[in-house]
């Protein structure tokens, strides 16, 4: 529900107060019984819900896509499979699927982009997990520079791209392996790095662990660290970062 565009709709008397009335009537959620989508959210958060689409049943996939297409006119979910991307095409025709990102997501038209994300990756296998977090910021409304495959065993290649990384308002950092590539942007740029370990690499990186162990016990400052793989959430926070920036500009 967007409580704003009902309330511009009453102004400009496109909408009585009566209808108006009604619709704030509304739960703050809607309960379909398997799930209870969070209408208020964006009123609350700033952001729409978003859907974890992994392990979903199909129906109970394609009737969220088509309650939250219907209710917000666009829908973004992470770590959907082709097929549910099949499935739910068939419901909502407008959805696009990115097999690298594995985001299925219906967007309105036009948005406006504001402030820049920095998104790094250390190696192309980290790729998947960044498009997930640039994706995210796109999604929300952000400017984002992509600078792909640029870890330390080629510093150089960083080197080459530090007039962009540093004019950005926050820096998204992808690495697997050991993980340094967070370290090296957080000595090099006067904004918060957000480092993503992923779990690319060989059998003692343990799947991520080595990069999160690297990541968190960083000597450089301004750098935090999320979950392993968890590109979304570096996006929705470099998202927030990026608008305070902006506010203060």
């Amino acid at each position: 529900m967007d409580i704003n565009k009902i309330l511009e709709d009453v102004k400009e008397g496109r909408l009585s107060v009566e209808h108006a009335e009604l619709a704030l009537r509304r739960k703050p959620f809607d309960d379909m019984g398997y799930a209870k989508l969070d209408g208020h959210r964006r009123l609350r958060s700033g952001f729409p819900e978003v859907i974890f689409c992994s392990g979903k049943a199909d129906e109970h996939l394609v009737n969220i896509y088509e309650r939250m297409y219907r209710e917000e006119g666009e829908v973004f979910g992470t770590r959907a499979s082709r097929h549910q991307y099949e499935v739910v095409k068939r419901a909502v025709p407008e959805v696009v699927y990115d097999d690298i990102s594995r985001i299925l997501k219906a967007e309105k038209p036009g948005k406006e982009k504001r402030g820049l994300i920095a998104v790094c990756t250390a190696g192309t296998a980290d790729i998947p997990v960044a498009e997930e977090a640039a994706q995210t910021a796109e999604f929300f409304g952000a400017n984002v520079e992509r600078i792909y495959d640029v870890g330390v065993s080629g510093i150089h290649r960083l080197f080459s791209h530090l007039d962009k990384i540093q004019s950005a308002n926050c820096v998204v950092a992808v690495a697997g392996m050991e993980g340094a590539m967070a370290s090296v942007l957080g000595g090099l740029v006067d904004k918060p790095v957000i480092a993503v370990p992923t779990s690319v690499g060989y059998g003692a990186s343990l799947n991520g662990l080595s990069a999160l162990l690297t990541m968190i016990n960083s000597c450089a400052n301004g750098v935090a660290v999320v979950n392993i793989d968890n590109g979304y959430g570096a996006g929705y926070i470099a998202t927030q970062i990026n608008r305070m920036a902006g506010e203060k500009n």
